[in-house]
């Protein structure tokens, strides 16, 4: 397999973790986003796990380069309408939520014209936009003004069961599809640190794999196609 030096963008917790711990069999090595002086030598894949800064400077290097640019930040990234290398679209590179996500997008036309409610509940510090309800919301058909967000540590303890000690780091998504008769309840919780290193290793071995064309791509998609 083809091996990428893995360039990240961005200074929070989440570009830290990913420069401190990934590494996969498709990964040569992995290195700060340094700008567009960074040479232009390696095999690349650029990743964005930043506030978006950076995300112009970023597309233009990608653009001049036709490296794979992948996006972690959960929709809320501006580019353009159209683009002329590729762009995988991840909002969750933990594993097991992509296998959920893929499930449900390929069982939704099982549910259409059912009644269906999603809940999202994470720490009360975040502030982005939900991105894996989003997709989920997006997969079911249902409007995205109608995901519930929970954010009160009340009810994220006593009515998500929540555990105490993961208020201020968890992930929980709920999905319920309902009709007159029968109703079904899907739920999905991440409590405390989520495995962002090894996944997104796994996700880079998929694009590696699928080498995407130019163009916006869906990394659920490109995961279904992988099996």
């Amino acid at each position: 397999m083809e091996k990428f030096t893995i360039i990240i963008v961005g200074h929070g917790k989440l570009a830290t973790e990913l420069l401190n711990g990934l590494n996969g069999s498709a990964i040569s090595r992995v290195i700060p986003w340094t700008g567009q002086n960074t040479p232009k030598s390696d095999r690349y894949m650029v990743v964005h796990a930043g506030s978006g800064r950076e995300l112009s400077d970023v597309i233009e290097f990608c653009a001049a380069t036709a490296f794979t640019l992948l996006d972690l930040s959960t929709g809320e990234s501006r580019f353009p309408a159209t683009i002329s290398f590729p762009v995988v679209i991840c909002p969750n590179v933990n594993m097991q939520m992509l296998s959920f996500m893929a499930m449900v997008k390929q069982s939704a036309k099982y549910f259409q014209g059912q009644d269906i409610e999603i809940t999202e509940s994470h720490q009360a510090s975040k502030s982005t936009r939900p991105g894996t309800a989003v997709h989920l919301a997006k997969s079911l058909g249902v409007p995205e003004s109608r995901i519930r967000s929970v954010r009160d540590p009340k009810e994220q303890n006593e009515v998500l069961q929540i555990p105490s000690s993961f208020l201020d780091r968890h992930a929980y998504h709920e999905i319920v599809i309902k009709n007159p008769e029968v109703s079904i309840r899907l739920e999905t919780k991440v409590l405390g640190k989520s495995a962002y290193a090894s996944g997104l290793a796994r996700v880079v071995e998929i694009v590696a794999k699928s080498d995407p064309v130019p163009g916006y791509h869906d990394i659920v998609d490109l995961l279904i196609d992988d099996k």
